[in-house]
């Protein structure tokens, strides 16, 4: 497995080549987000970890230029950033997993292998159909009726997990470890707040609507209700 790391600060970059290599991957270092991308653009790897305060270019509008490069290449974010709203912007930049620095190296790697298993293990689909909805997974498109939905990587990484599950209540932890990663803090809002945007875009202007909360229990991707 290979994998890209973008980070400035040498004692980190040093830290991160040393253990992840000694996990048995293949490890190359970038200190800033332009010479990273470029060798994404010439070079193939199985994950990305970056930290979001770089020279040049910040690390989130360097994930949405690896998204659309390369959508289903993971990305994990390695930042000092650490509150809600600046979580949300990761997530909403493509991040597949976020970890606030400091942070445990052995930890990082429970979280590389979870984020590079699922990866290797997801089922190949190119489209997804269920009643007026409708994503092209190769192009990363939704439609509702011929009518074009635009999302953000995570956003429509949720909405591929309910299509994959429709008319079966989902738990906020399924959807957790599918959607964020098994190690995502259930604690938090972030399934709601990200099923209320998801909701303003797919249900908002059509009068049958398609995504149901189950009080005290989950989500639902229906048009029986």
């Amino acid at each position: 497995m290979r994998i890209i790391v973008i980070e400035d600060n040498e004692r980190v970059a040093t830290l991160l080549k040393k253990g992840l290599t000694s996990q048995g991957y293949e490890v190359a270092v970038f200190m800033d987000a332009e010479t990273a991308y470029f060798d994404l653009t010439n070079n193939q790897y199985d994950l990305v970890i970056t930290d979001i305060m770089l020279p040049h270019m910040n690390g989130i509008s360097l994930s949405k230029k690896i998204k659309h490069l390369h959508p289903e290449l993971p990305i994990l974010m390695l930042t000092a950033l650490g509150t809600i709203d600046e979580k949300i912007n990761g997530f909403d930049a493509g991040a597949d997993d976020y970890m606030v620095k400091p942070f445990d190296m052995r930890e990082l790697y429970v979280r590389v292998k979870v984020i590079l298993n699922r990866a290797v293990t997801t089922q190949i689909e190119h489209s997804l159909k269920y009643d007026e909805l409708y994503i092209d997974l190769d192009k990363q498109d939704v439609f509702r009726n011929e009518q074009k939905i635009e999302l953000t990587p995570k956003e429509f990484k949720l909405l591929h997990f309910l299509m994959q599950n429709p008319e079966r209540v989902l738990t906020r932890d399924e959807i957790a470890e599918n959607v964020w990663g098994n190690l995502f803090d259930t604690g938090t809002n972030y399934i709601d707040v990200y099923i209320a945007y998801l909701r303003k875009k797919i249900d908002k202007n059509f009068e049958q609507k398609l995504i149901h909360t189950k009080a005290g229990i989950g989500f639902i991707l229906t048009n029986l209700l």
